[in-house]
């Protein structure tokens, strides 16, 4: 059987194997030896995900240094060997933090991510100057999208089979399609148990009753035709932060950020650029 082809990254990003806390990530980095004075964007992916399919947004923020990883047997991560938690995630990426020397960085999170990238600004506030939710909730105080998404969301067959996903985008993720077929040939399918792991380490999960004590500047995007995570769920975090502001892409789906990407960069560069009040 001929061998599994490896993922590919667009040039530009330097991809390492670190070991964190005892567990071996596929990292990728962008443009630490440029000189540039902006802090490091650290981006948290959804479910499943690997990191070529954010490498082209990596790539458009050209004006800071980005870094991201993939997940326990996700993309070029071997398996985890245990499970593991939000709070063991988060910890694993403070210290791959510590290991390149970054003090600071906005922090920014889709979907799945999004969770993590809230997990990771109460839990290591120190590290963090701005964040962004993107698609995202507090966890189990969420109001459910369409039962038809999220049971297709469930079929693996979205990471394996391109016909699959391009027949059930509208449903999958709802708004346009637009940038659907370059997606689906950057996505690499997770193993069964570093997705079955991922599930796993948010049930139970909620960041909601932390997250009024949080006073990090927050930009949350949602999509307004989001068919799995309704936007009601956006307005509930603007509700819990205070320190933040929501902004809809009205015809978005849940990937608002390949349909709407030029309204994405500007609302997400506006925020972190933006001076202390």
């Amino acid at each position: 059987m001929a061998s599994k082809p490896k993922p590919t990254v667009p040039s530009g990003p330097e991809i390492t194997m670190e070991v964190v806390d005892g567990r071996t990530l596929r990292v990728a980095r962008w443009r630490f030896n440029e000189g540039l004075t902006k802090p490091p964007l650290l981006f948290f992916n959804g479910i499943g995900a690997n990191m070529e399919a954010v490498a082209p947004f990596a790539e458009m923020m050209e004006e800071r240094p980005f870094i991201t990883f993939d997940m326990p047997g996700v993309g070029g991560s071997p398996d985890p060997k245990v499970p593991y938690n939000a709070f063991l995630m988060a910890r694993c990426a403070w210290l791959l933090l510590q290991q390149f020397e970054i003090e600071t960085v906005d922090v920014m999170g889709v979907s799945w991510g999004g969770a993590m990238a809230q997990h990771f600004a109460l839990q290591h506030s120190g590290s963090v100057n701005r964040l962004v939710l993107a698609a995202t909730t507090a966890g189990m105080f969420m109001v459910p999208g369409n039962i038809s998404a999220l049971s297709k969301m469930a079929d693996p067959r979205r990471y394996i089979d391109p016909s699959y996903m391009e027949k059930h985008f509208a449903t999958l993720y709802g708004g346009s399609t637009t940038g659907a077929t370059g997606h689906t040939g950057r996505i690499t399918a997770p193993s069964k148990t570093g997705y079955f792991y991922q599930l796993l380490a948010m049930i139970g999960w909620t960041s909601a009753p932390f997250l009024p004590f949080m006073s990090k500047p927050t930009l949350i995007l949602m999509g307004g035709d989001d068919q799995i995570v309704p936007v009601i769920n956006g307005q509930i975090l603007k509700t819990l932060i205070r320190n933040s502001q929501l902004q809809i892409i009205e015809d978005g789906g849940h990937l608002f950020m390949l349909s709407h990407l030029d309204e994405s960069l500007e609302a997400i560069r506006g925020h972190l650029d933006a001076e202390e009040g």
